[in-house]
């Protein structure tokens, strides 16, 4: 198959089975990462650019500015590079490595902002950094990925029909919560299309997006100092929270016993599914959303030394078994 440009190289309906995580389920793993920006994020940034250019917001040579932890920022700055508009990602000491290298590789401006906000993580400070820079230049545009409605409607029209297309007795659907852009353009569809079917939001310890108490955060990806505009917690059925450590022994484990790398988002998504076992119904059907693989977790969740160092020896070493 030949396509016209990366943006479109979206595998949509790419699923993994993972029988034996969680006996007596049967679990689909729906892989995200394999698409040119590495993450779902691509769906996101298409949907955040797309929509405004059909509203003349972004014109040729236009200037982009966004706060990410990573994914996102990425995913705009492939689009971006495609698209001739210049993109600043505005991000924080939590950027992986890989993903800081990669956005300057796409040709964008990177400016990271390492002051905490009032929750002691960096979401606020990265979005008043922001409001600062179109205040000194309205040129700028800024999709504002935590409020914008096209995050949430790129996920309802490809993301959640995609897995019920595939999946149409889906049961439980697990889904991580960051920006919860696709968290709830999914539970949008699935109350219109399968009502039956429970979503289940994954969050992690320390993340204030679901009222939880704010706490210390290493990860990016999943959790937020501030809760987005986005977020309505009432469209989901469950919320479930999950220490970082756990996803981190999730994803050495995964890699050790089924030899597939994963983000630690999905990490987080495998971990809640695991806790929440006991209480689903022998033989149901689970869809656990993979929103990146992990090859940008080199040098934090796959390391040794970076893992004892946050989160104590035992944690590098996997506790789970998953065959």
């Amino acid at each position: 198959m030949i396509y016209d440009n990366a943006q479109d190289l979206v595998l949509d309906r790419l699923f993994l089975r993972f029988d034996g995580l969680v006996p007596g389920l049967r679990l689909l793993l729906k892989i995200e990462g394999f698409n040119p920006a590495g993450s779902i994020k691509l769906k996101t940034a298409i949907g955040l650019v797309e929509d405004a250019e059909r509203w003349n917001l972004l014109k040729p040579g236009g200037r982009v500015i966004e706060s990410s932890s990573g994914n996102l920022g990425v995913a705009l700055s492939s689009v971006c590079a495609a698209r001739g508009y210049h993109f600043t990602c505005v991000t924080d000491p939590n950027t992986s490595p890989q993903n800081a290298a990669l956005i300057r590789a796409f040709g964008a401006e990177l400016v990271v902002v390492d002051t905490k906000d009032a929750n002691g993580g960096y979401l606020q400070s990265r979005i008043d950094y922001i409001g600062d820079r179109l205040q000194e230049d309205p040129a700028l545009f800024w999709p504002n990925q935590y409020a914008n409605e096209a995050n949430p409607r790129i996920h309802y029209d490809r993301t959640a029909a995609a897995i019920l297309a595939e999946v149409p007795d889906v049961e439980y659907l697990f889904v991580g919560a960051g920006t919860t852009g696709t968290l709830m353009g999914c539970a949008a569809y699935f109350r219109e299309h399968a009502p039956r079917t429970r979503v289940v939001a994954v969050d992690t310890e320390g993340s204030v997006t679901f009222g939880f108490p704010a706490g210390k955060r290493h990860l990016p990806g999943l959790g937020t100092s501030r809760r987005p505009e986005l977020c309505d917690p009432e469209q989901v059925d469950e919320v479930v929270i999950v220490p970082e450590a756990e996803a981190v022994r999730m994803c050495r484990a995964v890699a050790r016993e089924r030899g597939i790398a994963l983000g630690a988002s999905t990490g987080s998504v495998l971990a809640a599914v695991a806790r929440k076992a006991p209480e689903l119904p022998p033989g149901a059907t689970v869809v656990a959303l993979a929103p990146d693989n992990g090859d940008r977790y080199l040098t934090t969740v796959y390391d040794d030394a970076w893992v004892a160092e946050r989160f104590g020896l035992a944690a590098r070493t996997p506790t789970v078994r998953c065959s």
